[in-house]
């Protein structure tokens, strides 16, 4: 089995680097410096147990691949990026060889379903960092993350016990879950304060906040008759597999969205997680107030290049009414 990860950030840099080091075939796809820092020096996976560098191939592109009958294809870009990424796939010639998510938010696996026959969702539990170009940082201990694995829509195969198979050997813990989907919605329910973060910081009190988009949330979903798996601190698996710890010398930067937004990247995945329940919200004839502003929030954020942090705690509780 050859392993093919597209887009070789904080997640998918980790995941490579820890299947590489594991003995794993892999091939990575970045662009830019990523690509070239990897390709000149390898990619450094930091984590509290120390400091190792992965070797393996990179590509700037899907074209540069020939797929192989025993790929599997794992993508790793924010989900704002991910139907261009699968476009390229595409075009490139991927058919039939299995396509795992590993994103936030529970848009991908339906974007993929259109284009292609073998879709997985995977439920992604890693404390991971982009700190410069071949250089990627991971804060959990004993284990790089927590992953769920299975079919999309539902079930479970092969492929599923393969990957995970492969991850566990990578100390990531991957089980294979046939209601993977139940999960992916209980990492958006958490997801929802990354749009806190981004926009007040995480110094301050949000706990009021951070509350009513639960509420809020969670009424939506069983508004719209969707279940979703808790996977939050009260999962047990957590204290077995994933203690979140420091790194010397490394500061923790914080969300994936606030990452976004410290790189200057030019989009934020706010719209498939707050903006996730605002629109099942709209398509169920129910009400999302404090996701939908949010949502609005960030995107605004974005759009003025503001750094992280800069909404006044006092704007976002006027807003919510609190």
């Amino acid at each position: 089995m050859r392993v093919i990860i597209l887009g070789l950030g904080a997640i998918g840099g980790t995941v490579a680097a820890a299947l590489a080091l594991a003995g794993q075939e892999v091939l990575g796809i970045a662009r830019g410096a990523q690509l070239d820092a990897i390709r000149e020096g390898g990619l450094t996976l930091r984590t509290p147990e120390g400091t190792r560098t992965a070797r393996f191939d990179c590509v700037g592109s899907p074209s540069e691949v020939e797929f192989r009958p025993d790929d599997v294809v794992l993508l790793a870009t924010k989900t704002q990026h991910s139907l261009q990424a699968m476009e390229d796939l595409r075009a490139a010639g991927m058919d039939d060889q299995p396509l795992f998510c590993l994103q936030n938010g529970v848009e991908n696996e339906r974007l993929a379903l259109r284009r292609f026959p073998n879709v997985h969702g995977v439920t992604v539990m890693m404390p991971a960092q982009f700190l410069v170009p071949g250089e990627v940082a991971c804060f959990s201990t004993p284990c790089h993350g927590l992953f769920d694995i299975g079919r999309y829509p539902a079930g479970s195969d092969a492929d599923d016990e393969r990957l995970s198979e492969a991850l566990n050997t990578a100390n990531i813990a991957a089980f294979v879950a046939p209601d993977v989907m139940a999960s992916k919605y209980g990492k958006l329910l958490l997801n929802l304060r990354n749009a806190v973060q981004a926009t007040i910081g995480m110094q301050e009190n949000t706990r009021a906040i951070d509350a009513r988009l639960q509420e809020e949330a969670r009424a939506v979903l069983e508004g719209a008759g969707i279940a979703w798996k808790d996977v939050s601190g009260a999962d047990p698996r957590r204290d077995r597999y994933l203690k979140i710890v420091d790194i010397a010398d490394v500061k923790w930067a914080g969300s994936s969205s606030v990452q976004s937004l410290l790189r200057g990247t030019a989009s934020i995945e706010t719209d498939y997680l707050n903006g996730e329940i605002a629109l099942l919200a709209r398509l169920h004839g129910l009400q999302a107030p404090a996701n939908a502003w949010f949502t609005r929030r960030a995107a605004r954020m974005v759009a003025d290049r503001s750094e992280p942090g800069t909404v006044p705690l006092a704007e976002a509780e006027a807003a919510l009414g609190l």
